[in-house]
């Protein structure tokens, strides 16, 4: 079956359908993982989104619900230059186009994915409509207009848990304000011993604190980080209480109760293999990104310093509180399925909580 991509500034691109049919709007990014398509899938960070993947060959190993980020998918669409339909794995159960297909995430493969990432990294993201059911793209173009931006779309609401439970652990009880959080963060928690308790994005500073935890971890999320004023607020009301560590849209949310200001990327940074580095060490690591939104380095209170930054772009990838134990990066330290060299970032939470 045909289908069709058509951003907001008119360009077209045929295709073939894989995976739902139907019709489905949102922000067009692009990602440069060379693996790792089912996390990126299943990654609650990509909702309002149409995910393009740079490289070429996607889902030669299928799909195993053992590395989902997520209990499903909330892209709105994929696109491929080749979809493999013909898997190789022993963990396989399924392909990529069924997944997508079960989970309604439209897809499209055979166009030039180069040519779509260049408009985007020239231009910005933009809106875009992946459609199997109207073959006429200049209907499309007009439809395209009429999608909202990103910003505004309150995301985190839609992928959050809606009620609170617990991750058993016998150490460090930790509090996780979920915004969309990746199931990794969890597991790194967890696998260090401590009991994590999920909460719902809107928990109160109080409710949180009658837990008596030992810390709170502010989660990975979707959207522009202003768009969770209550968890702002929140954050701001416990930063002298406990030890605070945000991931991804928990460090924007970090950002912005310690008094500092965000703005949108021209074209975000998502993929594997982002290098940033540590301030402190002057040590590089390859770390997995996915976010379309940053802290601006020139808005950080006094007691705030930048910690990490992102050898590409020289944008803000870390933050740290002079006097509080208070810190947050803007990458994902608890990559899946890798890189692995950030995680030792929870190990040195370990420690804060020790002390």
């Amino acid at each position: 079956m045909q289908a069709l991509l058509v951003l907001e500034d008119g360009s077209v691109f045929r295709g073939q359908s894989f995976g739902a049919t139907g019709e489905r709007w949102g922000e067009v990014v692009f990602n440069t993982s060379m693996t790792g398509y089912q996390e990126i899938l299943t990654d609650p960070s990509y909702c309002g989104q149409i995910v393009v993947m740079t490289y070429p060959l996607i889902g030669n190993y299928g799909i195993n619900k053992d590395d989902f980020e997520a209990k499903k998918s909330f892209a709105r669409g994929f696109v491929v230059r080749e979809h493999c339909e013909q898997p190789s794995n022993w963990r396989s159960g399924e392909r990529v186009g069924q997944y997508l297909a079960q989970e309604g995430v439209v897809g499209i493969a055979g166009i030039d994915t180069r040519a779509l990432t260049r408009i985007i990294r020239n231009y910005g993201t933009m809106r875009g409509i992946i459609s199997t059911t109207e073959t006429n793209p200049a209907v499309l173009v007009e439809r395209v207009k009429a999608v909202p931006p990103l910003t505004g779309q309150h995301l985190v609401a839609t992928v959050a848990t809606k009620a609170r439970y617990t991750v058993p652990g016998d150490g460090y009880r930790v509090a996780l304000i979920d915004f969309g959080a990746k199931q990794n963060i969890v597991r790194c928690l967890n696998n260090r011993g401590c009991e994590v308790i999920v909460l719902p994005p809107d928990t109160s500073a109080q409710d949180i604190s009658a837990l008596n935890p030992a810390g709170l971890m502010l989660s990975n999320g979707p959207g522009d980080p202003v768009d969770v004023p209550q968890a702002i607020a929140t954050t701001k009301e416990l930063l002298d209480k406990m030890p605070v560590f945000g991931i991804c849209l928990g460090h924007q949310v970090l950002g912005l109760a310690l008094g500092a200001k965000t703005y949108k990327l021209k074209f975000g940074h998502r993929g594997a293999n982002q290098p940033v580095q540590d301030l402190n060490t002057g040590r590089v690591y390859i770390t997995s990104q996915n976010h379309g939104f940053a802290i601006a380095g020139d808005s950080l209170p006094a007691d705030v310093v930048v910690s990490h930054i992102n050898l590409n772009d020289r944008t803000v990838e870390g933050i740290k509180h002079k006097n509080l134990p208070v810190y947050s990066v803007q990458y994902h330290p608890e990559a899946a399925p890798g890189p692995a060299d950030s995680e030792y970032l929870f190990d040195e939470f370990m420690e804060i909580l020790k002390k």
